[in-house]
Parts: structure tokens; C-alpha cells; sequence
């Protein structure tokens, strides 16, 4: 009898497929999801959904006229421009950088691995004065373009898109670093024995591996470089109409009362941040596998 009772669990457990890696009690859990929920609801879905209903307080006409505002169309038109620059950069940065530190041994590789996550932990605002000291027009470099070729970089558009650069740097190489060093060399090495070139296979074995943890990294990045506010700020002077990008403009809007405009244009970037989560979420549930463990899809 004891024999049969002691086999009880593993057949529930065979059966049902799944057992519980904690031994907390049933109501335990239910009080921490619960408060997990809460938490959630009360610090992004309620302010989150506010935004919207902020912006569509007088209607559908007064959000539609938000983006007849010249301002506001020189802001998105600029934040579009700007990641359109900064995305594809880090795209091809974080390719390189991914593929040198996964695939190749050298001196200095860890020390590599964390100046590329310098980013993360250097505050954006510090970021843009450092580029002021050093690209300003009093200061060598910045004073030397501007003399003799008339280039400004610190309040114009080069100084925000490197802001952007600077504060999206490591999102697509930490993505595609951990995945090139899972994989390792084998299929690279099994290509080039086989008469491949490095461009083919490049193209026709690393890429296809890395494809899905890419199009994540590329995702993020680009979410992250129209919502920068604080290295932005910093070096774009916030000249209307020419250095304003969205999340600028909405302070410039809400400083000045017009609350609605402010929402309407603050919906756009939140929508977009939504789509962006969109597919970050189907990417997770339909290529899960292969983002964790560098497998192609079938």
C-alpha cells in the first residue's frame, strides 16, 4: 500500500506534465501574482492608459489638429530622421562588434564587452554634456569643424542623433553576443572547409542563425532612440523646429498649457511603444526557442 501511495506523485506529475519547482501554498502565490498585477496596473497600465483619454478629452478633431501644428510635424519628422540614422548605425555596430566577440579571442575582448555597456550605466544627461566639452564650438574638436568647415554638431542635428547613438549603442550587440557565443564556431568552420567565402558564410550561415535575436535587438533600439529625452535635451539647444524631437516637444507643449497637444503627441510615441511591444511579445511566443538557444526556425 505504501509502495502505491509513494508512486502517486510522480504519476500526477507524468500525467499532468508539469510539477511546481516551488512549495509555496496555493494562496501564497495567488497574494504575489495578485500584488504583481497591482503593482503593474497602478505604475503602467493606469498612467499609460490616461495618456490616451488625455489626448481625447476634446475629441477626435482636437487630437487630429495636434499634428497639423508645424512644431509638432518638425518633431516627428526629426525624431523619425534621427532613428532612421541611429538604428541602421547600431545595426551594423552591433553585427561587427557581436561578431568579433563571439567569434574571435584577443586581448582586451572583456574589457570590449564592458565599454559596450557603458551606456547602461553612464546617465544620458552626463553623456551630453561630455559631448558638449568635447564637440562644442569653444571646444577643439567641435571649435575646428565649425571654423574651417562650417560644421556645427552641439545644437543641430548631428549633436541628437549622437546623443541617440550614444544611449542605443549596446541594445543589438548584448542581443546577438550571447547567441554568437551559444552557437559557437562550428557552422562557420563546417562552411569555409567546404569552399565558402567569408562574406558567404556570413550571409549564408551566421546571419540566418542570428536573424530573430537581430530583428529583437533592432526592435528595442529603435523604440529606445524615439523615446530619448535627457541626452537629447542636453545637446539639441531645443530650437523649434529644427532640434525638437517628440518627446521634446511634449515638454515644450505641456510647459506652455497645451495639455491636449502634449497627450496627442505624447499618444503617438506611447502607440508606437506599444506596437514595438507587440512584436517583441509575438516574437518571444512564436521564435522563444530560437532566442534562447541560437536553433534556426523551420
Amino acid at each position: 500500500m505504501s509502495d502505491t501511495a509513494s508512486t502517486l506523485p510522480e504519476l500526477a506529475t507524468y500525467h499532468t506534465g508539469y510539477r511546481s519547482p516551488v512549495t509555496e501554498r496555493p494562496h501564497t502565490r495567488t497574494i504575489l501574482i495578485g500584488l504583481t498585477v497591482l503593482l503593474l496596473c497602478l505604475f503602467l497600465v493606469l498612467p499609460l492608459l490616461s495618456v490616451f483619454v488625455e489626448a481625447f478629452q476634446q475629441g477626435v478633431g482636437k487630437f487630429l489638429e495636434t499634428f497639423s501644428i508645424p512644431d509638432a510635424r518638425s518633431a516627428i519628422w526629426l525624431t523619425l530622421l534621427v532613428a532612421a540614422i541611429a538604428v541602421p548605425f547600431n545595426l551594423v555596430f552591433g553585427i561587427a562588434a557581436a561578431w568579433a566577440i563571439a567569434k574571435h579571442r584577443f586581448p582586451g575582448r572583456a574589457f570590449l564587452i564592458s565599454l559596450i555597456d557603458l551606456p547602461f550605466s553612464v546617465s544620458p544627461v552626463v553623456a551630453g554634456l561630455v559631448y558638449i566639452l568635447l564637440l562644442g564650438t569653444n571646444a577643439p574638436i567641435g571649435g575646428f569643424l565649425y571654423e574651417n568647415f562650417n560644421i556645427r554638431i552641439i545644437f543641430a542635428v548631428p549633436g541628437i542623433v549622437l546623443a541617440t547613438i550614444f544611449v542605443t549603442f549596446p541594445f543589438i550587440a548584448r542581443e546577438l553576443i550571447p547567441l554568437m557565443q551559444d552557437q559557437g564556431t562550428g557552422d562557420e568552420e563546417a562552411a569555409i572547409s567546404l569552399g565558402a567565402t567569408g562574406w558567404q558564410t556570413f550571409w549564408y550561415v551566421t546571419l540566418p542563425n542570428v536573424k530573430w535575436a537581430l530583428l529583437y535587438g533592432v526592435l528595442l533600439c529603435n523604440a529606445r532612440a524615439m523615446g530619448e529625452f535627457g541626452a537629447v535635451a542636453v545637446l539639441s539647444g531645443k530650437l523649434r523646429g529644427e532640434t525638437v524631437t517628440m518627446p521634446l516637444q511634449v515638454e515644450l507643449f505641456y510647459n506652455e498649457y497645451a495639455s491636449v497637444a502634449a497627450f496627442s503627441l505624447a499618444s503617438l510615441l506611447a502607440g508606437l511603444a506599444l506596437v514595438t511591444l507587440i512584436i517583441k511579445s509575438w516574437l518571444e511566443w512564436r521564435f522563444g526557442d530560437q532566442l534562447a538557444t541560437g536553433t534556426r526556425p523551420h
